[in-house]
C-alpha cells in the first residue's frame, strides 16, 4: 500500500505492508524537487521519484489526498499538479486507486475529521508501531493516507462485489 501526500516542493510517500493484523512500515519519507528550478523540470523530477516508488514496492493500492479547499491558488496549482500525476502514475502502474479528503483520513485515523496535525502523527505512531511520530508532517500524512486505505478496503471490496 502506498499513502501519497501531494505537493510539488514536499511530496510525502509511505509504504506500508499489511498482513493480517498487523501493519509495517516499509518506507516513509518526502520527495522534494529544487523551486529554482521550471515547472516541467520538478514535474519531470517528482514523476520519476514516484515511479521508482511504484516499481520498488509495487503497491496494489494507492491512496492520494485530495485536493479539497486551498486559500493560495497558486500552491492549490501545484498541489493540482502533482496529485494528477500521482494519479496517473498509479494508475498506469496498474494500481488501485483511491483519493480521500484531508477529513476523511483524519477520521478514520484519529477518530475525528477535525484532528490535527500533531493528533494524526501520534495516531500513526500509534498504529505502526513507531518508537516516534513520523516526520516531517507530510509522510505522517502520507502514512495516515494509507491507513485510511486499508480502512476502507473492505467496505470497498463489499460495495464492488453488490454492484457486479
Amino acid at each position: 500500500m502506498l499513502g501519497i501526500d501531494p505537493g510539488l516542493t514536499r511530496c510525502g510517500y509511505a509504504v506500508l505492508r499489511a498482513s493480517g493484523h498487523e501493519t509495517r512500515p516499509m518506507a516513509l519519507g518526502v520527495i522534494r524537487t529544487p523551486t529554482a528550478e521550471p515547472l516541467p523540470h520538478r514535474l519531470a523530477e517528482l514523476q520519476r521519484e514516484l515511479q521508482a516508488l511504484l516499481r520498488e514496492f509495487r503497491p496494489h493500492g494507492v491512496a492520494v489526498e485530495q485536493v479539497f479547499f486551498q486559500t493560495n491558488v497558486r500552491t492549490a496549482m501545484s498541489v493540482g499538479q502533482a496529485s494528477g500525476l500521482a494519479l496517473a502514475e498509479a494508475a498506469a502502474f496498474g494500481c488501485d486507486v483511491v483519493q480521500f479528503t484531508p477529513n476523511q483520513v483524519k477520521d478514520a485515523v484519529a477518530g475525528w475529521g477535525g484532528a490535527d496535525k500533531t493528533q494524526v502523527q501520534k495516531m500513526v505512531q500509534a498504529r505502526l508501531g513507531l518508537s516516534t511520530p513520523p516526520k516531517p508532517a507530510d509522510a505522517a500524512d502520507a502514512a495516515a493516507l494509507a491507513l485510511t486505505y486499508l480502512a476502507a478496503a473492505p467496505m470497498r471490496r463489499r460495495l464492488a462485489e453488490i454492484t457486479r
